[in-house]
């Protein structure tokens, strides 16, 4: 079954009479002798998206709270005292976690470049946790996957993709080695900027069954109806992703010729340092990209305020186009002040591009 069919076909009763579209199971508690004990232990609704997502990337799915509360399982189950190794220009709220652990004395984070393979393998060494991200929030560079995983296993270390960006229509780590799979369930997956969720897939039974302990105690559980949100979005990934990463394609060609533009970063550029990579380990360039106004900080603040159909937002992959300027939050200062990322959603390429083009003259 292809992943296109899957995400339409799986998650459904298979019974005559069954309901065509997996329903809401909105309980809190179930009558003495069944599957489930209590809401936090399990919900059908949680079952059907699970299976589909799971399907999608080859593996086992738990949908959780939010994509931190998934992370946040993922890294607690590590021993205290281990050695966490992840990208400097990974996502803001991976990078936070880390740094609170780590303040606390609880792990330490060695940050590396993701793009520098040798410089990853040498910091894996001795290292309990290899977190990736590929491509990176907001610098989309794109990590060797293959390499990475191999090496890292290789070192003694878990091995954690953070596959939100490319989803797993355009990247399945899993086939790369990885050992787990972590998504914001919030962005593409569910598509439509009204479902705060992540999730955690893996192959390994054991870390499946840890990961459900980590859920069940920790109360990072995803409500009924915001998977059910995320289902009936899933089913449509195909076709969005489709469409949004056709346009991206075209108006990051656009943005790198235009005069008040710096420098564009998306994967699907032929000058894009992870050019190379992008076309041995994933089927597209996706739908996201950052690029920076010339004059910095003032300029691009100027640019996200003057769009009409362009929404300045700090969230990705709904259905709207959204861009922020990422500098402005704390913890990106390593990031250009003029860089804009812009997630392409489902609207008509021309008035998205005469949108941004308006607002970047304006700003000039």
């Amino acid at each position: 079954m292809s992943p296109e069919t899957a995400a339409v076909s799986l998650g459904r009763g298979g019974e005559p009479g069954d309901p065509l579209t997996a329903p809401v199971s909105l309980t809190s508690t179930y009558r003495f002798g069944g599957r489930h004990p209590y809401g936090r232990d399990g919900n059908d609704t949680w079952e059907a998206f699970e299976e589909v997502l799971g399907a999608l990337e080859g593996g086992r799915a738990l949908g959780f709270a939010s994509g931190l509360a998934a992370a946040s399982a993922v890294i607690e189950d590590l021993p205290v005292g281990a050695v966490v190794v992840a990208p400097g220009d990974a996502y803001n709220g991976t990078r936070r976690l880390l740094a609170d652990l780590e303040s606390r004395g609880r792990l330490t984070a060695r940050l590396v470049s993701v793009t520098d393979t040798e410089e990853v393998l040498a910091a894996s060494d001795g290292a309990d946790l290899l977190w990736l991200e590929s491509p990176t929030n907001p610098l989309m560079g794109i990590a060797d996957l293959a390499a990475l995983c191999e090496g890292g296993r290789a070192a003694g270390a878990r091995v954690v993709v953070d596959n939100t960006f490319a989803t797993p229509l355009l990247q399945q780590p899993l086939d790369f080695g990885a050992d787990v799979v972590i998504h914001s369930v919030t962005k593409l997956l569910s598509g439509h900027s009204d479902v705060v969720m992540g999730a955690v897939v893996t192959p390994d039974d054991d870390l499946h069954g840890r990961y459900v302990k980590r859920r069940s105690l920790h109360g990072a559980i995803p409500g009924p109806f915001e998977t059910w949100l995320a289902l009936r979005g899933l089913r449509t990934l195909p076709a969005r992703l489709e469409r949004a990463q056709r346009t991206a394609a075209e108006l990051a060609t656009r943005l790198a010729a235009h005069a008040t533009v710096e420098v564009v970063r998306y994967p699907g550029l032929s000058d894009h340092p992870g050019a190379d990579l992008v076309a041995k380990q994933m089927k597209g360039p996706g739908t996201l990209m950052s690029f920076d106004v010339a004059g910095g900080a003032e300029p691009a603040e100027a640019v996200c305020g003057a769009t009409r159909i362009c929404v300045p937002s700090t969230s990705l992959g709904g259905v709207e186009t959204q861009l922020e300027r990422r500098g402005r939050w704390e913890g990106e200062g390593h990031l250009p002040p003029g860089l804009i990322r812009l997630s392409i959603g489902q609207e008509d390429l021309e008035d998205l591009w005469a949108d941004l083009d308006q607002a970047l003259r304006r700003r000039a």
